[in-house]
């Protein structure tokens, strides 16, 4: 059954209660939402997981282990996997008039947007992860095809031409 896909104003939290009360208080909460469009080039599986907003001085921190995945590819043999992460997340979204240096801001409408964090946070989870397989080997260069359906028939054939000499070497022993 194809679920549909929830637009990303879900991650868009409304932060004022917790200004109100001042630095010091805090807010838990649990996330668990179905597929999340979080931008174009990002959709997630699923988002679940606990979520804890405190007040600071400087603004809300935001700290949260969340579950996720996303369907992606093997980064040596291409072949599509479901990745599934686990998100640690602690970030700070600073007040406009207290951190000039801060990545991350609440905004006049005291609206903390989750989508931006929870993208990088991803893109930086996905260069991390391992291959689908231990043994993938990865592709050829020359024909695309994975190394493992090739068995070393084609291997031969794809020799690079500035090392024909050291093959012929090699062979002649």
């Amino acid at each position: 059954m194809h679920q549909p896909k929830l637009n990303s104003r879900v991650l868009k939290i409304n932060v004022g209660f917790l200004m109100n009360e001042g630095p010091g208080n805090n807010h838990n909460s649990e996330i668990d939402f179905p597929t999340v469009h979080v931008s174009d080039d990002l959709n997630l599986k699923y988002l679940k997981g606990p979520l804890r907003l405190s007040c600071t001085k400087e603004g809300i921190l935001v700290q949260a282990t969340l579950e996720t995945a996303i369907d992606d590819e093997c980064h040596r043999c291409l072949d599509p996997i479901h990745h599934v992460m686990t998100l640690e997340i602690e970030e700070l979204f600073a007040f406009k008039h207290s951190l000039a240096e801060a990545e991350f801001f609440i905004d006049e409408d005291n609206i903390i947007d989750l989508a931006p964090l929870l993208r990088a946070e991803v893109l930086m989870e996905q260069y991390y992860d391992r291959p689908c397989q231990l043994t993938a080997q990865g592709i050829c260069p020359c024909c695309g095809k994975t190394k493992a359906e090739l068995l070393g028939k084609e291997e031969e054939e794809h020799i690079d031409p500035r090392l024909a000499v050291l093959k012929q070497l090699l062979d002649a022993q």
